[in-house]
């Protein structure tokens, strides 16, 4: 189980990291700033959960591989030419990004039910909302960061996806177990997500009429 996790929230942290680091590169920020944004996404939302469950120092200053998994990611994608590579494939690019947010959106909501779990036990609200914000967390922070308005208020289905994720891993974990509780919560996560982009869901927006 703990390798299954490892490898799990390892393949998140890479795919959250590309997600964050294409966002510095579109900005056309230093190797630094491209770093920033490829870890901040990568592991905001795990210190934000920490920080919720009380668990101090967060886990990425007492593991660092997280970390510098993020940072090893972010450097590769600054390469000259790597994203020389990647901007002349322009469509495939902006597919491999929205499948890598869907992966890393995925595994952080149901990693953050499951750490809920073991340090909160049975508490549905906890779960879902621990869950949800390890997922959106870290880029909510990213899109501070850049300068943009968070993702999450404004484009698709994505926290609703986390949430619905979420409620999912939660039910199903003391049916199905623990990994087949989060791959099916992954999975679901993944599925809404990337519909959402292929049917351009979006929540109702408030519309404000100017009056003459």
């Amino acid at each position: 189980m703990e390798l299954f996790v490892l490898i799990l929230e390892l393949i998140g942290t890479a795919a959250f990291a590309v997600s964050g680091a294409a966002l510095g590169l579109r900005k056309q920020m230093d190797l630094f700033g491209v770093i920033i944004l490829g870890v901040t996404t990568a592991v905001g939302g795990g210190v934000i959960r920490d920080i919720v469950l009380g668990s101090f120092p967060p886990a990425m200053f007492r593991d660092p591989k997280y970390a510098l998994c993020a940072i090893a990611v972010s450097a590769i994608l600054f390469l000259p030419r790597v994203h020389r590579t990647l901007a002349r494939h322009r469509r495939g690019y902006h597919l491999a990004l929205l499948i890598s947010d869907s992966i890393g959106l995925g595994v952080f909501v149901v990693s953050g039910v499951r750490i809920s779990l073991a340090c909160a036990g049975k508490n549905l609200f906890l779960a879902v909302f621990v869950g949800t914000i390890t997922g959106v967390g870290g880029g909510v922070i990213r899109d501070i960061l850049a300068g943009d308005m968070p993702f999450i208020l404004v484009r698709q289905v994505y926290a609703c996806a986390a949430i619905a994720g979420a409620i999912a891993c939660y039910l199903l974990w003391p049916l199905l177990g623990a990994w087949p509780a989060m791959l099916i919560g992954l999975a679901l996560v993944i599925a809404l997500r990337l519909a959402a982009a292929h049917y351009r869901w979006n929540l109702p927006r408030a519309e404000i009429s100017s009056e003459s």
